[in-house]
């Protein structure tokens, strides 16, 4: 049973990537934490079908399975296997999510170009998903990372680039740390709601300065300049009424006990986002 305040909430396994998955099974079982979004390299080491009986015998749910994507890598074929794979292990481990970051500026493109790569991987990999039970979600990234990693930037971006496929099949993400600072995101999440196309809800804190490369500055929350109340709201008014992950990525909290960091996140969970 999930603890007081916990019923939505999902502790991404990236948060706390020192915790094995045995030890992130224990730790969820003693702070009554009951959804966990997992990445796609833990699963893989431990095994797709182990760390499903894990999880499974734990009673907890796996709210989503990070990442595929990156679809503007050079050898167009890899890609669309790893993908596949991708899919395959996100239905193996028991979750219909699978998290896509697109990937960045192809070599010798432009983001039109690096879209369009976008749109024809998801053309090939839909039915391929539907048919497995897995959901496509596209994730937009903060614009600073649109050369290398994530050409889709903006929620409209994302919507666009679901909009062909069947709302069942593709979707998009909500992430907090990627989209506050857009003036348009209220607006974009109502339209996200309203077509079913929310398929994740992530947070985390928008920390100011960043760190070198950037990729490990997201803040736990209440500790930036995101007004994730605000968020959420918005986000159940578009009538998204799944799990709440909280996903950071974090050098200082990864240098600390594992136990101690679920439960802090927890507790600021509670404060901001619970019901």
């Amino acid at each position: 049973m999930a603890g007081p305040g916990l019923e939505r909430f999902s502790i991404n396994q990236m948060t706390v990537k020192q915790l094995g998955l045995p030890e992130l099974v224990e730790a969820c079982g003693e702070q009554g934490v009951t959804a966990v979004g997992l990445w796609r390299e833990p699963v893989q080491e431990y095994g797709v079908k182990a760390a499903a009986d894990l999880f499974a015998e734990a009673g907890i749910t796996i709210t989503s399975l990070c990442r595929g994507g990156f679809f503007t890598a050079p050898d167009r074929q890899a890609v669309l296997d790893d993908n596949r794979a991708a899919i395959d292990e996100a239905a193996g481990v028991g979750t219909d999510t699978l998290v896509l970051v697109s990937g960045g500026l192809p070599e010798g493109g432009g983001l039109v170009d690096a879209r369009a790569r976008v749109a024809e991987a998801l053309a090939e990999l839909a039915p391929y998903a539907a048919d497995r039970g897995v959901r496509l979600a596209i994730e937009p990234l903060h614009p600073m990372y649109a050369a290398d990693r994530c050409a889709v930037s903006t929620l409209g971006q994302a919507l666009d680039l679901a909009e062909p496929f069947d709302a069942g099949t593709v979707g998009v993400v909500v992430d907090t740390y990627h989209l506050w600072w857009d003036e348009r995101v209220d607006r974009q999440i109502a339209d996200a709601g309203a077509a079913g196309r929310i398929h994740c809800f992530q947070l985390a804190d928008w920390v100011t300065p960043l760190p070198a490369g950037v990729l490990t500055g997201r803040g736990q929350i209440g500790d930036g300049c995101i007004d994730m109340a605000h968020f959420r709201r918005v986000v159940d008014a578009a009538g998204y009424d799944g799990p709440i992950e909280v996903e950071i990525f974090n050098e200082a909290m990864w240098a600390r006990d594992g136990r101690e960091v679920l439960r802090e996140t927890a507790d600021r969970y509670r404060a901001v986002a619970a019901d």
